[in-house]
């Protein structure tokens, strides 16, 4: 994985959105809640949109970035393909609305430091876990190998939701911390979401996050002491 924090601030300039749609992820709405509809026009047209934009994750997480077309997910959503374009300007700016639709961030600062990891970690399976937010977290990951738009966008994505998060609490190695963790997320969403590697894929979801929390927690660093190799306990060693 190259450098999240580097690579998410370049992301706009990767997926191509569209004549209409502006090239910045689509953030949260104040206090957790989500923000307004992604895609270009006003209320009257959120309901369009959002159906759209349900097509859209369902058909990415069914046939890939590649395999999708503009006219599939048209049809899915019962309206016309034009009405695609209208709203999201192209097929990579609809893959950037659909997937982070809804983006909530969690804030690290509402847990104890000795608790972050468990709560990225929980934050994540419950993405994972839940069937509304299934398709868009399948079709990124599936799709993020064979398509560098699509790895772009993952980046990003992995960039608000772990690595920002991590810099608001004034970390200053936020990016090489993130990374870690994101191979840590990226592996566990792989093998147990997609390769349904067994025993993982069937353990229930607070045993996955009992398991998993302690790596987490360790990247993030949490009591300032040095260990053995005389590394600084908070320091990501290199």
């Amino acid at each position: 994985m190259t450098h999240i924090s580097r690579v998410a601030a370049g992301t706009a300039s990767q997926v191509d959105p569209g004549p209409e749609t502006s090239g910045a992820l689509p953030g949260p709405g104040t206090d957790g809640m989500p923000g307004p509809v992604p895609g270009t026009g006003g209320p009257r047209s959120e309901g369009t949109r959002r159906a759209i934009l349900g097509a859209a994750r369902a058909t990415f997480a069914a046939r890939g970035y590649e395999g999708t077309t503009i006219r599939a997910v048209a049809a899915r959503a019962e309206v016309d393909g034009s009405m695609v374009m209208r709203y999201f300007g192209s097929k990579a700016g609809l893959f950037a609305a659909a997937v982070t639709m809804d983006l909530r961030v969690p804030d690290l600062r509402s847990a104890p430091a000795r608790g972050r990891g468990e709560l990225l970690v929980r934050d994540f399976i419950s993405r994972w876990e839940d069937p509304a937010r299934d398709d868009e977290m399948t079709a990124l990951i599936r799709t993020a190998v064979t398509s560098e738009t699509v790895a772009g966008q993952l980046q990003s994505v992995l960039g608000q939701l772990i690595t920002a998060p991590i810099a608001e609490l004034g970390d200053e190695q936020a990016a090489e911390r993130g990374t870690l963790i994101a191979t840590q997320l990226l592996g566990l969403a792989l093998c147990r979401y997609i390769l349904r590697l067994e025993p993982l894929a069937s353990w229930p979801p607070e045993d996955v996050v009992a398991a998993v929390a302690p790596s987490v927690q360790r990247y993030l660093g949490c009591s300032g002491r040095d260990d053995a190799g005389g590394h600084h306990e908070g320091e990501v060693a290199r």
